[in-house]
């Protein structure tokens, strides 16, 4: 018995010290990108692969992708990224890693990033026709509102891309032909951080308990982002009133009797989930409604209130997943695991624990108890 604790203790250290060597190499890599000679660079990532890729898959994997989507000017940010949820993460299972661009990527994208996945890496391009104006929208209008939102000092409001962003991921994301094969995903956004080694498949979680969506994060959405798209919804299930699922969130999604909406809304660029959901027939009518009235681009309608809308009404509430597990962080936002000793993560500055967070609302519905602050911070 001893002897096998020797070992496993042994080998936790060599893991340890590896990860800390990766950690500085990680860092030479990224700092010396562009000062490096070719030569060494080309070493110095491959010796960083080799240390990466010390554990073998040691489960089966599901049906199940990663995803990104990014540009080339992400890279260093991708880099960190990558590194950090294959150390964190992928290293045991290697899920394959679908990358998505408004922009075909450079080869020193694709060259350095495909060899820090530790699986099958593909790169895509999105269809122009998802990432352009389409023939309703007025672009002086739209204009006109994105410089509005801009001197209102909306967050993103005035950026172009950002509005296509958003709709992309309402709407459309799910159709690539990169994500075809797959049956769930896990979003990646440039620059997020694990704050923890992941203690099992969240792929395998959603299927052995029976889940749809995933989430760590939920919290307040900008009200001058979404001034119109409650009304707009409200106006959906009018010609839609089967659409709402008999054991929905309305109470959490909605508030002063639904005439309102709570703001709340599960932060998308954390989100594991099944793709079946974003592709089923209600879903897409709900997009294809909110799409027409012009919102993603006359006021900044994001992913995650269209994402979180749908999911409330539209789904029973049991088929919604908190990963209170996993640490996570987007600045300038964090969430820390509940009751768990984690050096990496101090509960003070978790989200959680914030007037703007939605999880203690989302827990009191779902799960059947009072959830105070005060007493998890």
């Amino acid at each position: 018995m001893l002897n096998w604790l020797h070992i496993l203790l042994r080998r936790h250290v060599i893991q340890s010290f590896l990860v800390i060597l990766c950690t500085f190499s990680l860092c030479y890599i990224v700092f010396y990108r562009n000062v490096l000679p070719l030569g060494e660079w080309e070493f110095a990532l491959q010796e960083l692969n080799g240390k990466l890729m010390f554990e073998n898959a040691t489960t089966q994997r599901t049906n199940s992708t990663l995803l990104t989507l990014a540009r080339n000017a992400d890279l260093n940010e991708m880099i960190e990224t990558v590194w950090n949820y294959e150390s964190r993460f992928n290293k045991r299972y290697h899920y394959p890693w679908v990358f998505l661009n408004d922009e075909p990527f450079n080869e020193e994208f694709k060259s350095i990033i495909g060899r820090l996945v530790s699986g099958d890496v593909t790169f895509g391009t999105v269809p122009k026709h998802h990432w352009q104006l389409p023939d309703w929208i007025d672009r002086q209008v739209a204009s006109a509102r994105w410089m509005q939102l801009g001197a209102d000092n909306v967050l993103y409001g005035a950026m172009e891309s950002y509005h296509h962003m958003c709709r992309y991921f309402s709407g459309f994301f799910y159709k690539h032909s990169l994500l075809e094969p797959y049956r769930y995903y896990w979003r990646i956004e440039p620059g997020t951080r694990l704050l923890n080694g992941v203690p099992y498949d969240p792929f395998r979680i959603l299927i052995q308990e029976n889940k749809t969506y995933g989430f760590n994060i939920a919290i307040h959405e900008i009200e001058e982002t979404v001034p119109s798209l409650w009304n707009t919804t409200l106006e959906f299930l009018g010609q839609h009133p089967s659409a709402l699922a008999p054991n929905n969130l309305w109470n959490w999604i909605s508030s002063l009797n639904g005439t309102e909406y709570s703001m709340c809304h599960f932060w998308s660029n954390f989100e594991i989930a099944d793709l079946e959901f974003f592709k089923s027939d209600i879903y897409n009518a709900y997009f294809d409604f909110l799409d027409k009235k012009g919102g993603f681009f006359y006021e900044r309608w994001g992913d995650a209130p269209v994402h979180s809308i749908a999911l409330a009404l539209f789904l029973d509430r049991s088929k919604i997943k908190f990963f209170d597990e996993i640490g996570y962080s987007h600045a300038p936002l964090t969430h820390c695991p509940h009751g768990k000793s984690n050096m990496a993560c101090d509960g003070r500055d978790s989200v959680d624990f914030t007037s703007g967070s939605c999880l203690p609302s989302f827990l009191n519905l779902t799960e059947g108890f009072h959830y105070n602050l005060t007493a998890h911070s």
